[in-house]
């Protein structure tokens, strides 16, 4: 038979912040959203409206894959969760 060397990798994404911060890679992958969000200036600091419901935030980690299936980088997302938000409360 043939001899074969293999590296076995992590295939499992985080499934929050705190198991993303334990690795360099997805670090990196969270600054690159961030760095983003600022080249972009999709948001910017307001004050808190009384009686208004801040947004929250969460974190969404997935690997990009190529054709073969084969990770080629780590993708963070910081997405809003708008679904905490009342409608005639929050907006109209």
């Amino acid at each position: 038979g043939q001899l074969a060397n293999l590296c076995l990798l992590s295939s499992i994404e985080p499934v929050n912040v705190a198991e993303a911060l334990r690795n360099a890679d997805w670090v990196s992958a969270m600054q690159d959203e961030l760095d983003q969000f600022a080249r972009l200036e999709v948001w910017r600091l307001v004050p808190r409206p009384k009686g208004k419901t801040i947004i929250k935030t969460k974190w969404i980690f997935k690997f990009k894959k190529d054709e073969s299936s084969l990770v080629i980088r780590n993708k963070a997302r910081l997405v809003a969760v708008g679904y905490s938000q009342q409608e005639g409360i929050d907006y109209d």
